[in-house]
C-alpha cells in the first residue's frame, strides 16, 4: 500500500509512524519547511518558545502512544508540574491548583470553606466517567452513525451526563462562582466557551488533577523535531515545499495528487490539515458550514533575567468569565477585560534562551473571522503587557528585550480554519457523530486526521485521533479480505 499523507501536523507524522510500522510506504507532503504543523518553535536572537500548544496533558496517553510506534522514550524528559497552576483573581484572591488531593482539599477549604467534600464528590465521578467516556468517546471512530447511536452507547453517554455543558456540569459540583471557573476555563484549551462545550469535556479538568500537568525539556516543538528525524530514519518520505494543489477523483476512489503542476499516484490519502479547509482539495464546494473555535492572541516575549514568578503556567482571570465567552462567541470583539493566561518554561528549561535570560508566552482568546485590524491587535497586546506590569512584575517592560505578535489573521494565513487556534469548536454537534470522521468521505480511499477530526483538539487527543485511524485502517482490511474470501468460496 503506498499512501500519500497531506500535511505533516501531529496527526499525519503519528499516523506515518503507526503505517510504517505495517510496512507500508509513506510520503508525507508538507507546504512548510518543516514539520509538526502547530507544534513549532518562534524566536530570534537566541530566545525560541513554543509557537502553539505548552501544556502538556494526558501523559499517560502521549506515552502509550510513542511506545505503540516504537519511539525511544528515552528520547525526552518529561517532568511534572505540581502545584499546577495559581489563577490570579481580581479581588487579590490567588486560588492554587494542585496534583496532590490533600493540598487541593486544603486549598479549597482556605478559600472557599466547606467546597473541599465537593471536590472530593467531582473527583470520585469524574474517575468512573473518564474510563467510561474514553472508551465510549476517544478510543472509538463513528464512520457508521450507527456505532454512536447503540444502546450500550447512548446509555453510556447518559450517564456520563454528556448532554450537559461543562459549565453547567461544574455547578452542580462546587457553589463559588471562582470555583466553578477554575473547573471549567479549561474547554479553552481546546477553543470552546465553558457555557457550549458539552460535558464529556470536563474530562480536560479532572485530568489535570488526575494525571498531572506536564512539560516537555525543550517544549512541545522538540518532540515534533524526535518525530520529525524518527520519521527520516525508518525511510518516509518527507517532501517540504510540497502544497497540494488538488486530489483527483473518478468514480468511488481517489487516483492521485497534484503538487507543483504534477500529477502523482497513490493507493490511499490521508488529509491532515485542518479539515474545514483540506476537503476543499477533494470537494471544491461543501455543503456544511462550520463554527470556528477560538482564536489566540499569542505575546511571545524575551526577558532579561526573568520575570517575577516561580510558576511555568498561571492564569489572569477577569472579573467575568461568561461575559468574556459572550464577547468572544457571540459579539466576536476583543474583551473589555480578560482572562489570560501566562506560559513561562525558562524557570525549569535553560535551553531555550541565553544565559541570563529566559522567554515568556501570553495567550488571549480572542475572536475569529472579525473586523479587528492587526493594528487593534498591536494595541491590545500592548494593553496585556501593561496588564502583567501591574499584576504580576513591575519592570516587565524593561526586561523586554524581544517581542512578537501571532494574530487570528496568520493563523488564518497558515491555514488553520478562519484564524481559529485549535481546529473546530467542540460544541455538542461538532463533537462525536457530529464531527468529521477518519472516513469524511463517500470515497474508498482518502481519510483524514487531525484537531477537527474526531475525538478532537489538543495534542494527545489528536495523537489518539492518528491511533483510532490507525485501527480503523486495520478494521476495514480485514473486512476486505474476509469478502474476497467468501466472494472466492
Amino acid at each position: 500500500m503506498n499512501t500519500a499523507i497531506i500535511g505533516g501536523g501531529i496527526g499525519g507524522m503519528i499516523t506515518a509512524l503507526y503505517l510504517n510500522l505495517k510496512g507500508e510506504e509513506v510520503s508525507i507532503y508538507e507546504k512548510e519547511n518543516r514539520l509538526g504543523g502547530r507544534l513549532s518553535y518562534t524566536g530570534q536572537d537566541g530566545f525560541k518558545v513554543d509557537e502553539g500548544p505548552t501544556i502538556v496533558l494526558l501523559p499517560h496517553m502521549i506515552r502509550e502512544i510513542l511506545k505503540e510506534v516504537q519511539f525511544d522514550m528515552s528520547k525526552i524528559d518529561m517532568v511534572r508540574i505540581d502545584p499546577i497552576y495559581p489563577l490570579h483573581f481580581r479581588d487579590g484572591t490567588t486560588f492554587m491548583k494542585w496534583s496532590d488531593p490533600d493540598k487541593q482539599k486544603q486549598e479549597i477549604d482556605n478559600h472557599f470553606p466547606g467546597e473541599s467534600v465537593h471536590y472530593a464528590a467531582y473527583m470520585k465521578d469524574m474517575a468512573h466517567r473518564f474510563e467510561k467516556g474514553k472508551e465510549a468517546f476517544l478510543d472509538r471512530a463513528f464512520v457508521s452513525k450507527r456505532s454512536f447511536w447503540s444502546r450500550k452507547n447512548v446509555n453510556t453517554l447518559m450517564k456520563l451526563k454528556a448532554y450537559q455543558t461543562v459549565k453547567n456540569q461544574t455547578r452542580k459540583y462546587f457553589q463559588a462562582k471562582q470555583l466553578q471557573e477554575a473547573f471549567s476555563l479549561q474547554t479553552l484549551y481546546i477553543g470552546g466557551s465553558p457555557e457550549q462545550t458539552p460535558a464529556i469535556y470536563s474530562l480536560v479538568p479532572f485530568s489535570e488533577h488526575e494525571h498531572g500537568i506536564w512539560y516537555i525539556k525543550g517544549g512541545y516543538a522538540y518532540l515534533a523535531q524526535l518525530l520529525t528525524e524518527e520519521l527520516a530514519n525508518r525511510g518516509v518520505h518527507i517532501k517540504y515545499g510540497a502544497e497540494v494543489e488538488d486530489i483527483q477523483v473518478e468514480k468511488n476512489r481517489a487516483t492521485s495528487l497534484t503538487v507543483h503542476s504534477k500529477q502523482i499516484y497513490y493507493d490511499r490519502f490521508i488529509l491532515n490539515g485542518d479539515f474545514p479547509v483540506a476537503e476543499k482539495l477533494v470537494n471544491k464546494k461543501t455543503s456544511r458550514s462550520y463554527t470556528p473555535s477560538a482564536g489566540c492572541l499569542l505575546i511571545y516575549l524575551g526577558i532579561e533575567g526573568q520575570l517575577n514568578t516561580k510558576h511555568v503556567h498561571q492564569f489572569f482571570m477577569g472579573r467575568n468569565l461568561d461575559k468574556q465567552m459572550e464577547e468572544i462567541f457571540t459579539q466576536k470583539k476583543l474583551p473589555e477585560d480578560p482572562s489570560f493566561y501566562l506560559f513561562h518554561p525558562s524557570i525549569i528549561d535553560d535551553t531555550l534562551a541565553p544565559v541570563g535570560k529566559s522567554v515568556a508566552y501570553i495567550l488571549i482568546p480572542v475572536p475569529t473571522s472579525s473586523d479587528i485590524t492587526r493594528e487593534e491587535f498591536e494595541a491590545y497586546a500592548n494593553k496585556m503587557i501593561k496588564e502583567l506590569k501591574a499584576r504580576l512584575d513591575p519592570d516587565i517592560e524593561d526586561k523586554i528585550l524581544w517581542k512578537q505578535i501571532r494574530t487570528p489573521k496568520e493563523a488564518k494565513r497558515d491555514g488553520l480554519f478562519e484564524g481559529g487556534s485549535f481546529g473546530l469548536a467542540p460544541t455538542l454537534f461538532q463533537s462525536g457523530v457530529f464531527r468529521p470522521q477518519v472516513k469524511p468521505f463517500a470515497y474508498d480511499n482518502i481519510y483524514a486526521v487531525g484537531a477537527s477530526i474526531h475525538p478532537g483538539g489538543g495534542v494527545p487527543i489528536v495523537m489518539q485521533g492518528a491511533k483510532v485511524l490507525s485501527e480503523y485502517l486495520d478494521e476495514e482490511e480485514q473486512f476486505l479480505n474476509r469478502a474476497k474470501t467468501n466472494s472466492s468460496q
